[in-house]
C-alpha cells in the first residue's frame, strides 16, 4: 500500500470517526421535554463546576468574570484526531449570573496530529458592544466576528493587564490548569436549543 492510499484511508476513517462522534451527540428528541430539563440541569452544573475550577486556578478569575457582560462556559470541548481533527462542545451564556442560552461549539484542523483531548473553553464578553455582536449572529467564529485575546498569566501570577483589556477574553482549561499559547481562532459557535 502506497503512502498515498495510507494517508486517503486515515483521512476516510477520521472523518468517519468525527461523524458518528458528532451523532451521538445530537440524538436527543427535541419533544422529550424530560430529557431537556434533564440536559439543561446538567449543563449548568457543569458550568458551576468549571467556573469554580477556573476561580482556584485562576487569582484574578472571579473579579473578572464579576465585572464581564456575559461569560460562555463550554465544560468540556472534546477532541480526536488522525490527521484531520474535530472538537464539539456543549455550553451555557451567562448574563448576571443567569444563564440566558445554550450553545455549541464545533472547530476543525488538517495537518500532523494524532490523539484526543478534552478541556474546558471559558469565553469573557468584557463590553457590552462584544457581547450584543456575539448575541446577535446566527453563527459566531472567533477571531473571524471578534477577535479574542487568549489569557496569559504574568510572571507575578496574575492575569497580564493587557489581557484584561481586550472585549473577548477566552481561558483554557485542562486536568493541569490554564493551557498557555492555546489559539481559539476559528471555533464556530452557535445558539442550540437544549
Amino acid at each position: 500500500m502506497n503512502a498515498f492510499t495510507l494517508r486517503t484511508l486515515c483521512t476516510a476513517a477520521a472523518l468517519a470517526a468525527s461523524g458518528i462522534a458528532f451523532v451521538g451527540c445530537t440524538t436527543t428528541r427535541p419533544d422529550d421535554r424530560a430529557s431537556s430539563t434533564s440536559s439543561r440541569t446538567s449543563i449548568d452544573a457543569q458550568v458551576d463546576a468549571t467556573l469554580s475550577k477556573l476561580y482556584d486556578t485562576v487569582p484574578d478569575a472571579r473579579e473578572m468574570v464579576g465585572k464581564s457582560r456575559g461569560v460562555l462556559v463550554f465544560p468540556s470541548v472534546v477532541g480526536g484526531s488522525l490527521g484531520i481533527g474535530a472538537e464539539y462542545g456543549r455550553g451555557a451564556l451567562r448574563v448576571n449570573g443567569r444563564t440566558v442560552a445554550y450553545y455549541s461549539t464545533t472547530a476543525g484542523s488538517i495537518g500532523f496530529q494524532a490523539g484526543a483531548h478534552s478541556r474546558a473553553v471559558i469565553y469573557l464578553f468584557t463590553t457590552q458592544e462584544a457581547l450584543d455582536t456575539f448575541r446577535k449572529s446566527k453563527g459566531w467564529t472567533a477571531g473571524a466576528d471578534a477577535s479574542v485575546a487568549a489569557a496569559t498569566m504574568g510572571a507575578n501570577g496574575r492575569i497580564d493587564t493587557n489581557t484584561m483589556r481586550q472585549p473577548v477574553i477566552g481561558f483554557v482549561l485542562t486536568n493541569l490548569g490554564l493551557e498557555a499559547g492555546v489559539s481559539l481562532q476559528g471555533a464556530k459557535i452557535t445558539e442550540v436549543r437544549v
